[in-house]
């Protein structure tokens, strides 16, 4: 199908070309509506990717229709992910460095198009999601909707990101960061892993706010399968979960202190007004409680999504969970043992710092390690609630005067 590139906004195809944007458009046996979608496309741009997964329908032959788009084509089908994976990989030869995604059901409206490249222009680069009123949109499945909140949950736990929609295809990547990562994901997980890790690499997110189109449910096509890719993404947000507790929350927050502000960023965190003395005071005992606790290496793991839970300051309890460092463990064991001596009676032992700190002492007498320990960390805990909140009393009231 031969479209006259002279009804195209000469300032909307310009400002793709300005800013290195093209539109990605993966499908799948979506005959009955590709068509309309890649027309509807280039009104705006003639920059555009069709990544062709395998379909076994009229697709094809629809897409020979349109000889100025790059089609990307595969059999067998092998999921939206690699899908999304092949059209990242060919927008970065083209020397693209933006791609919008556009779903080929018919979902989604070019008309659009325009709201992302606002948003980019305004901000800068960043990775831009088409947030979908999902409240007033009519005949949302079911699934969709519950989908919708679980996504956007998880998300804010992995990346303490707000993002009213995290399940939309309708996106703006950034192409750089992307063509420097090794993508794991083949399915629908994959739209998730990537805004996950490209969050984490400190790319902005951003949002607009689209139209969505659900089509009634006799008419519908959809290719999601609910067990099965509902249990890849619960899989795939337990890895990530994994990942951001045991590296990427302490990976910022020692960032944070190696910088050469790093007294000033402390400052900044003791003196939030954004929290109370109280709340402060709470998440380093808390941290000082998890860093003694018995149970080594597992202590942020554990610590942190119980300090998310309890809407304590993440960075303060890290801090404090830091009273373990290695040079600290020998005192800690130590002071364990003394402590766990009354819980003991006759069967108690005693323990000198300098010979009998041994692993296999330890082991012959764990039981008044584990009792001491926690009777330690309790302590710890205290002590460190009223240093901190003496501390930050008299700052607080020092920087009024």
């Amino acid at each position: 199908m031969k479209l006259d590139q002279s009804i195209i906004p000469a300032d909307i195809s310009e400002r793709f070309s300005t800013l290195g944007a093209c539109v990605m458009i993966p499908t799948y046996n979506n005959a009955t509506s590709i068509e309309q979608v890649i027309t509807d496309v280039l009104q705006y741009t003639m920059q555009v990717i069709v990544i062709n997964d395998g379909s076994t329908d009229a697709t094809p032959g629809i897409l020979e229709k349109f000889p100025q788009i790059t089609v990307v084509s595969y059999s067998p089908n092998r999921g939206k992910g690699m899908a999304l994976r092949a059209g990242f990989k060919r927008a970065v030869e083209m020397g693209y460095r933006y791609a919008i995604t556009i779903d080929s059901d018919g979902q989604h409206f070019a008309k659009d198009l325009p709201l992302f490249l606002n948003q980019l222009e305004a901000a800068g680069p960043a990775l831009i999601m088409g947030s979908r009123n999902m409240e007033t949109a009519d005949n949302v499945p079911g699934k969709s909707s519950f989908g919708h909140k679980f996504s956007n949950f998880w998300f804010k736990v992995e990346t303490d990101i707000d993002c009213p929609d995290t399940q939309t295809g309708y996106r703006l990547y950034p192409l750089d960061p992307i063509s420097r990562m090794k993508l794991y994901t083949r399915k629908y997980e994959l739209e998730i892993e990537v805004i996950v890790r490209l969050a984490w690499a400190g790319v902005p997110v951003h949002s607009v706010p689209i139209t969505v189109y659900y089509p009634p449910k006799e008419e519908r096509i959809t290719h999601f399968r609910p067990f099965k890719d509902f249990s890849r993404i619960s899989v795939l947000n337990t890895v990530l979960v994994l990942i951001t507790f045991l590296y990427i929350k302490p990976r910022d927050f020692f960032r944070r202190f190696t910088k050469k502000n790093w007294k000033q960023e402390l400052k900044l965190l003791l003196r939030n007004p954004g929290e109370s003395t109280v709340a402060k005071a709470n998440s380093m005992a808390f941290g000082a409680f998890m860093g003694i606790v018995p149970i080594w290496g597992f202590q942020l793991l554990v610590g942190i999504p119980l300090a998310h839970w309890m809407r304590l300051n993440k960075a303060l309890f890290i801090l404090a969970a830091n009273i373990s460092i290695p040079p600290m463990i020998p005192l800690i064991i130590f002071l364990s043992y003394k402590m766990g001596k009354p819980w003991m009676g006759s069967r108690a032992v005693d323990i000198s710092f300098n010979k009998q700190l041994t692993l296999k002492y330890m082991g012959q007498n764990l039981e008044q390690y584990l009792y001491g320990s926690i009777t330690l960390a309790v302590v710890a805990a205290v002590l460190f609630w009223v240093i901190a909140f003496l501390v930050l009393k008299i700052s607080r009231k020092d920087a009024k005067e």
